[in-house]
């Protein structure tokens, strides 16, 4: 199949799903059984129908649920995702202000999962049945079990507050002054300005944070290369390669790894879906200034503008990263290219 038809297939195949997920998250924001106007006009104002009534025309509220659907796509395709009621900013903005933050820390978590996990997994999978191989399985069961709240609890009172190895809540210190904003991202930032000190305290804030959420994300990948591996290695190309007499490191890192990979690259999409997504407990304990935090307090303010707009952008983030995934596949799976 060529690469043009390939890329042609996805993209025709994303848009009724990106049509489907705007019409469920409308309906889940729509199906609150809670007021708006109770969470954002004052108790004063409550008792006056004029400011009331004001209020609803303001924010469409008064119109059947059918057009405000149809006004709220009719925007969106034009780029225009609402104003927040509780911001009283354009919901792009406020997404352009916390969304780089987000992405600064869970591409980091991402790698570091992604370095820890294939690293224990091929140790379990080559020393199998070994203590080698048990203290690995029983780790990364702990890193997917273990509630990621409260590793980020025990972490920041043990290793910041009584050890003192890692930076504390925060992007920055207090004395550090940020980047020249460029994408958003304080290390990129901080690199593309020569601002050293900055740099170097970016990285250090991000150590903590990064780490708790790797963890969770190092233990599925583990037990995902793990029995990935263990499968390549009983098949009988790689019998053969070591029948030639290859090294044994060779026969494991570029005939077994590279295949066994295949399912840990189709699972890097999804999880850096969660991330993105899903560190809302994680941010606030880090007192990280990033999606999460946002999409909370529009959740509690009932900000529907806002509530929308994060969940179009986080079921935007899982689309384009399963299509990267996707395009990656038709390189490192040749089935794909000769279906």
């Amino acid at each position: 199949m060529p690469l043009y038809q390939y890329i042609v297939r996805r993209v025709l195949f994303a848009i009724p799903l990106v049509l489907g997920i705007t019409v469920v998250a409308f309906l889940i924001a729509n199906a609150i059984p809670a007021d708006p106007i109770n969470a954002n006009l004052p108790q004063s104002a409550l008792n006056n129908e004029r400011l009331v009534a004001a209020f609803r025309e303001k924010w469409g509220l008064d119109q059947p649920l059918h057009v405000q659907y149809l006004t709220y796509l009719g925007n969106l395709l034009q780029g225009d995702m609402g104003v927040s009621i509780r911001t009283n900013q354009p919901v792009l903005d406020d997404i352009r202000q916390f969304l780089p933050a987000t992405v600064e820390l869970a591409t980091t978590s991402i790698l570091v999962g992604l370095l820890l996990g294939v690293s224990f997994g091929i140790v379990s999978a080559v020393w199998r049945n070994s203590p080698v191989d048990y203290l690995v399985r029983v780790l990364a069961l702990i890193g997917v079990s273990f509630p990621v709240f409260l590793l980020a609890l025990i972490g920041l009172s043990v290793l910041h507050a009584q050890l003192g190895w890692t930076a504390g809540p925060g992007r920055l210190g207090f004395l550090v002054s940020r980047p020249p904003h460029v994408t958003g991202l304080y290390t990129v930032d901080a690199l593309l300005a020569g601002q050293w000190a900055t740099l170097r305290d970016a990285l250090w804030h991000l150590v903590l944070p990064s780490l708790v959420l790797g963890m969770y994300v190092s233990g599925i990948i583990a037990r995902i290369t793990r029995s990935s591996l263990l499968e390549v290695l009983s098949s009988d190309y790689i019998r053969t390669a070591r029948a030639k007499g290859q090294r044994e490191a060779f026969v494991i890192l570029r005939h077994g790894l590279s295949n066994a990979l295949i399912p840990v690259v189709t699972l890097l999409g999804v999880l850096y879906g969660n991330l993105l997504a899903g560190a809302v407990l994680t941010e606030a304990i880090f007192a990280w200034p990033g999606i999460g935090r946002y999409a909370y307090r529009a959740s509690t303010s009932q900000d529907f503008p806002a509530i929308m707009g994060v969940s179009m952008l986080i079921a935007f983030i899982y689309v384009v990263a399963n299509f990267i995934v996707d395009f990656l596949y038709f390189f490192i799976d040749p089935r794909i290219r000769y279906a």
